[in-house]
């Protein structure tokens, strides 16, 4: 008989599956095939502490889920606390992604500023009950934190770049501040997910839209038109 455990496993291991991430692209054989790797364990590790709660779990935890090795886990992590960092490399590498495409000119401030929102509830955002546990798990290890604070802070510096081009170009009031505007993007996503997680509805894509718009109206140019 299939218990309520085993059906959560199934759909976090469901939430957590995907492929298109940024990190993986453009490596090797080799390097792919240890990124994966690295991945699962992320993965199973976050699958058990929304079950068992992080203080709860062990890397020998992890390792048997992962079908991994103990001595494998540590070619990858430091320790426990540092399988989180995954996701703040995730984020970190779609923020990149994002001056990227500021930066080339193709796009709109606003478009990159929006698609940049969407991409990074992605991961976090695929339950209620993954975004719950990750968000636990940061709030219980002073390392986790740490490690989570610095990857912000290098992202929060690459939207601060991003706004200041959206002032040259005239998209964004150039009476904001650009590194307190990196800091509201942030907080307006952090709350924004933490609330949905609560609540599970509407659906996660109407909560980041509805606070994208709040946002940006607040950093917009008085009359810019929004363009894609």
């Amino acid at each position: 008989m299939v218990n309520g455990h085993t059906i959560q496993f199934a759909k976090l291991a469901e939430a957590l599956d995907s492929g298109n991430l940024p990190h993986l692209q453009g490596m090797g054989r080799r390097q792919r095939r240890a990124a994966e790797t690295r991945l699962r364990l992320f993965r199973c590790a976050l699958q058990l502490f929304a079950e068992r709660g992080f203080s709860n779990v062990t890397v020998e935890d992890i390792t048997e889920a992962a079908d991994v090795g103990k001595g494998t886990f540590f070619n990858y992590f430091e320790s426990k606390d540092r399988v989180l960092g995954v996701m703040a490399e995730i984020q970190l590498g779609k923020v990149k992604q994002a001056l990227a495409h500021a930066a080339s000119g193709e796009r709109s401030i606003y478009s990159v500023l929006h698609h940049l929102f969407l991409r990074i509830s992605e991961e976090p955002g695929r339950s209620p009950d993954l975004a719950r546990a990750m968000i636990s798990s940061f709030l219980a290890s002073e390392q986790v934190r740490g490690f989570t604070e610095r990857k912000m802070r290098e992202g929060r510096k690459m939207v601060a770049q991003v706004v200041a081009m959206g002032q040259q170009r005239g998209e964004i009031d150039p009476r904001v501040k650009k590194e307190k505007v990196a800091i509201q993007l942030l907080q307006a996503f952090m709350g924004t997910l933490l609330l949905w997680s609560l609540h599970g509805k509407p659906a996660l894509a109407i909560w980041i839209e509805n606070s994208f718009q709040h946002f940006w109206r607040a950093i917009a140019l008085p009359g810019k038109k929004q363009e894609p």
